[in-house]
């Protein structure tokens, strides 16, 4: 029979098309690699590895918080540091503050990601979470305006956690839990995006706040927005303790997943049908990342959602709590804070139980179509909001941010699930860090634009086309939809000829190790 003599067949041919893909001779696991070493354990463990699952969602959330925690505090810290001669000026001071970290992580994402691929993934986050513990820190402690922007700089510029974590996450699972993995990093991003303004909104002015606890002599009176600060490097130190138990993934030998896919491959192709295989062909083939375009297309769709992304944190934030004459909801900064609590639990549901689900049905490029289409009526819907009144406001208003970004995430995770699969394991870390820069630059322009145009809108209520708030919202929406058109073809390209790319699970039938006779 084809399935006996194909097995028969397969075994001296893939020995011999490992030993070809090996430099030296080796096989599928070679002895002290750690990437072996992980790969080994997932074939044998075919469950979710919860252990490494919690590190990729507390190193991404060590990176998230700094991002966003000085947010609520940032309007008053600029005012004390003496700089701005106006109130007026107050705002323009800050703006580049809060670009600084976004700037100097475009500058080196891409750098860092070649290092991940070079050194190790470990490595690089350790780098990464220490310079959060000493940059982070060192910012609460600014006594002058430019000691606040070159450390805001630094600490993205060194920073160069979120490229390599989103390769580990898809190297310690198995490929069937990759979807799970990449919504880790999506959700604990949303979750440290909620919780970092959080910190920085409660704890900032503590002397001023909390008389009886903190006195304005002590550390956290002379510098008052040290404390949130405070709080966020010692979960990073907490973090970079934890650390030394993450394994490595990155292999420390001359071969790329790729290569041992295409083994698999092969196994599952002569068992079947007992076909001839050639030894040579894409074993070896290694393309430029800048020729890749599954990646390039997978990155520029990237860039344009996370620009409307952040567009649409820095407006809605602004919108609601603009008074109503303006179009705004005229909300308090606890009502705000109120839906994005909400909005941040409905994240960690969503991503763990439902979205694998949805990925699994769908795969990332539709899921990613039918969110943005979605999108679309809710972001209509927002300036239409001020003819509501309580409660039937609030349950509106929390309703339609969790449904937003939701289903904001999943695109946002489908692309990063394309971007991973775009390239061979030893090329993933340089291709996350470039998709970083470019979504950085992108988050860096999103602010300033959406501030400028939001500030635009609000003069003009009474115009025939789209007034006021209306005029925001529906360029959201334009931006939204060229997002959607980039997600088609010709434009976005995968892997293979489907719609999302196919990655043959491990098997553990034939198990090869350097030097060793198969088991």
């Amino acid at each position: 029979m084809a399935g006996r003599g194909g097995a028969s067949a397969a075994a001296p041919l893939l020995e011999k098309t490992a030993a070809a893909a090996e430099s030296g001779g080796g096989c599928c696991y070679v002895d002290g690699c750690p990437g072996c070493a992980v790969d080994r354990h997932k074939a044998a463990n075919p469950g979710i590895p919860y252990g490494n699952f919690i590190y990729v969602w507390i190193v991404t959330l060590c990176t998230a918080l700094p991002i966003s925690s000085l947010f609520p505090f940032l309007y008053f810290m600029i005012r004390d540091l003496n700089v701005a001669k106006r109130t007026e000026d107050i705002g323009f001071y800050a703006g580049f503050v809060g670009a600084s970290f976004m700037f100097g992580r475009c500058l080196t994402s891409t750098v860092w990601g070649i290092a991940a691929d070079r050194v190790g993934r470990k490595p690089v986050v350790v780098f990464g979470i220490s310079s959060v513990v000493v940059f982070n820190t060192l910012f609460g402690l600014s006594v002058n305006y430019w000691m606040a922007i070159a450390t805001r700089f630094l600490l993205g510029a060194l920073n160069g956690l979120l490229g390599p974590i989103k390769a580990y996450a898809i190297e310690v699972c198995r490929p069937e839990h990759e979807a799970l993995a990449l919504s880790l990093v999506s959700t604990a991003w949303g979750i440290g995006l909620i919780i970092g303004p959080a910190l920085g909104g409660y704890l900032a002015l503590p002397a001023e706040n909390f008389p009886t606890v903190f006195s304005p002599d002590s550390i956290f009176g002379r510098f008052p927005y040290f404390l949130p600060c405070l709080c966020t490097s010692i979960f990073a130190a907490v973090v970079l303790i934890s650390c030394i138990w993450m394994p490595e993934t990155l292999h420390k030998h001359k071969v790329h997943e790729n290569r041992s896919r295409n083994i698999e491959a092969l196994e599952a192709r002569l068992i079947d049908s007992n076909e001839k295989v050639e030894e040579s062909g894409s074993l070896d083939s290694k393309k430029s990342l800048f020729r890749n375009w599954p990646l390039m297309s997978s990155i520029i769709v990237y860039c344009v959602f996370s620009f409307h992304d952040m567009a649409y944190t820095e407006v809605f934030s602004l919108w609601a709590e603009s008074d109503k004459k303006y179009g705004g909801l005229s909300l308090s900064s606890e009502d705000v804070g109120q839906v994005l609590a909400v909005t941040g639990a409905s994240l960690l549901v969503y991503q763990l139980f439902l979205y694998p689900s949805i990925n699994k049905v769908l795969g990332p490029i539709k899921s990613s179509r039918v969110a943005a289409i979605l999108c679309i009526p809710i972001l209509f819907a927002y300036p239409y909001m001020t003819y509501l009144s309580e409660p039937g406001l609030s349950i509106v208003l929390n309703i339609a941010s969790v449904i937003k970004n939701n289903l904001g995430v999943t695109i946002i995770t489908g692309t990063f699930i394309l971007q991973n699969n775009a390239v061979p394991q030893d090329q993933r870390g340089a291709a996350n860090g470039l998709s970083m820069t470019g979504m950085s630059f992108f988050k860096a322009l999103a602010p300033a634009g959406a501030g400028i145009v939001f500030s635009w809108a609000q003069k003009r209520q009474h115009a025939f086309f789209f007034p006021g708030d209306q005029m925001v919202f529906f360029l959201l929406n334009a931006v939204e939809l060229v997002g959607l058109l980039l997600t088609f073809k010709p434009f976005l390209a995968v892997p293979d000829e489907g719609e999302a790319p196919k990655r043959v699970p491990f098997t553990p039938r034939k198990v090869y190790k350097q030097g060793h006779t198969p088991i």
